[in-house]
């Protein structure tokens, strides 16, 4: 078996689609070296990535493979890491209270929290727009969904930061226990003081058959919903605005026709979308995918990124775009772990981007490339910090 060593490769975290190009040209799926891992299946292709994404014989849950095994923690109780029928029976619970009937009733609270964030980063001329603005927004969304508007927001990051983009294995260890006991409190307290909101009905959701969340999924369901409730978006807003600022005449066009923010949205996604590659998967049998076969218990990651940029789905994939047809990217997934969150993310990057465009003519990058610190790893992509003018 032929394993492509990815560490160190030059630039591959600023721009890593000519690096998905080169795979994608030599076939649809790899076995690649990267900095974290000695051996990980790529899969690069569109149709082969949209198809695994959706393929049963790719498990979910790591539990499932001798190679990961490792002690659990709560947090690992999310449905995202499981397989049915557990996740069919996760998914009931939480979907029924996450309907588009309550996020479309948020829109004006989300217009309203948009508009206090540029009231207070306007006047200043320029900041970092993911500190004042990309941040702040989706974090205050999911915690007034979620019922913790208190919630220590900054460490809070941190400890998100250091689970999703881990400088190390042995910090994202710590992030991850960490993480488990502050959510236990966090769920405690909503516990001992219920109200109308989401997590306080999701203690209380029972099912048809009587069927409710249990302690550990309680916690593994707050991980999920607060850490993909705003990271995912924050990199959608930056992503996007990245993009804009970095395409002039796109800019100007969306200046021009506002109306256009709905595919210009769905465009942000497919060209930078805030997820690189979809989270694990591991073979239950030997799968072929293209010409390789890849063997049983392997760890497999689909490069959401790089299916969104083939040339056979995309007609030149690499140019942004927002008139393009961009529906059907997988920046969102696919298959029965599709985004659930993802109608908020949508209807937040919208009234986010408009918005800030509406406030903010002048606005341009107050940095070079150069000077962009690149999120770590596979999963997450954008950057830590992105300074802005107007």
């Amino acid at each position: 078996m032929t394993v492509i060593d990815l560490r160190g490769a030059r630039d591959f975290s600023a721009n890593p689609y000519p690096y998905y190009a080169k795979l994608r040209a030599e076939g649809p799926a790899h076995a690649v070296r990267t900095d974290d891992f000695e051996r990980v299946w790529l899969i690069v292709g569109y149709e082969e990535a949209r198809a695994a994404l959706a393929d049963q014989r790719f498990s979910k849950d790591w539990r499932t493979t001798e190679r990961f095994s490792a002690t659990s923690n709560p947090i690992n109780a999310n449905m995202l890491e499981m397989d049915p029928p557990h996740h069919t029976r996760l998914r009931k619970l939480v979907a029924r209270e996450f309907t588009a009937r309550r996020i479309e009733a948020m829109r004006p609270r989300v217009e309203q929290i948009t508009a206090d964030l540029l009231d207070a980063m306007v006047p200043a001329g320029s900041a970092d727009l993911i500190d004042a603005f990309a941040f702040p927004l989706p974090m205050t969304v999911i915690c007034e969904l979620l019922g913790v508007p208190d919630i220590d927001r900054d460490a809070f990051r941190l400890l998100s930061n250091a689970v999703v983009t881990p400088v190390s294995p042995e910090k994202e260890s710590e992030a991850v226990h960490a993480m488990g006991a502050y959510l236990v409190e966090l769920v405690e307290g909503k516990r001992r003081a219920p109200g109308d909101d989401l997590m306080s009905a999701l203690i209380q959701a029972r099912d048809d058959d009587g069927d409710r969340l249990s302690p550990d999924e309680l916690i593994g369901m707050a991980f999920l919903l607060l850490v993909a409730g705003h990271e995912t978006t924050v990199n959608l807003i930056a992503n996007g605005v990245r993009a804009l600022l970095d395409h002039p005449e796109q800019l100007a066009l969306l200046r021009a026709e506002p109306e256009l923010i709905d595919g210009a949205v769905e465009e942000m996604l497919r060209y930078e979308g805030p997820v690189e590659t979809a989270t694990f998967r591991f073979t239950r049998e030997p799968v072929q995918v293209g010409p390789v076969v890849i063997p049983r218990g392997e760890a497999v990651l689909v490069a959401l990124g790089s299916g969104d940029h083939d040339p056979g789905r995309y007609p030149d994939p690499d140019t942004f775009d927002i008139r393009r047809e961009a529906q059907g990217h997988l920046a969102f997934g696919h298959g029965i772990h599709f985004c659930l969150g993802a109608p908020l993310a949508r209807m937040e990057g919208r009234v986010a981007i408009r918005a800030l465009l509406e406030r903010c003519p002048g606005l341009t990058r107050d940095s070079d490339d150069e000077d962009l610190d690149w999120l770590p790893g596979l999963l997450l992509r954008g950057v830590r910090r992105l300074p802005v003018r107007w």
